[in-house]
């Protein structure tokens, strides 16, 4: 954001969160975002929610209790297809899935959108918007790749939450700090890594 930017001028980043395991790193997003006061549009998929009470120590709901309190954060349900963000006339400063199913990762592949979630992040590719994916499968067959490699094609940025090693030791927060960074990097909101999160050279 430039000095001459308010928060509320400023486009919103749509965060979707999907099925996958990974909910952390979509609460981490949400919570760098708002703590920067830049605006987010969150999109969850019914599936998301319930891996979000599996996962974490707070219910999708109970965390979208703590954003609405922020002036910034809106959210829309995944079958509302009037929202705002299914239209490429609404300006955002694009979209991350985090975590991205593979199972929305083939339906964007080939182009199919039921729900809002897939409509916002069609929208994003159609209107040369950066796209970040964060997928989450292991091991990944070949119609995986084709599928990722369909999306990289078109422009979307495949972003694996992998391990940075060369940071040694770094936990679990740790690591869900430094994917959701570099997501951020990769849409164009951040410059750098933190500095707790940089290369360093280490004396062998």
């Amino acid at each position: 954001m430039t000095n001459q930017e308010s928060p509320e001028s400023t486009p919103p980043v749509i965060v979707g969160v999907t099925g996958a395991s990974g909910a952390v790193i979509a609460r981490e997003l949400i919570d760098t975002l708002l703590r920067r006061e830049h605006p987010v549009i969150a999109i969850a998929s019914n599936a998301a929610r319930l891996v979000w009470q599996e996962e974490l120590d707070e219910t999708y709901n109970q965390a979208l209790a703590r954003w609405v309190e922020h002036p910034l954060f809106r959210q829309y349900a995944i079958g509302d297809l009037f929202a705002s963000v299914a239209s490429g006339t609404t300006a955002t400063a694009g979209m991350i899935i985090a975590p991205a199913s593979m199972n929305s990762v083939a339906s964007l592949a080939h182009g199919l959108t039921p729900n809002l979630l897939l409509r916002a992040a069609d929208v994003t590719l159609k209107e040369r918007r950066r796209l970040v994916l964060v997928p989450r499968e292991t091991p990944l067959h070949a119609v995986h790749l084709e599928n990722m490699l369909t999306l990289a094609r078109l422009g979307a940025t495949i972003l694996p939450p992998e391990p940075p090693f060369y940071l040694k030791p770094l936990d679990i927060d740790g690591l869900v700090r430094f994917v959701a960074e570099r997501a951020l990097v990769a849409l164009g909101l951040s410059d750098n890594l933190p500095d707790d999160l940089q290369y360093q050279d280490r004396q062998r």
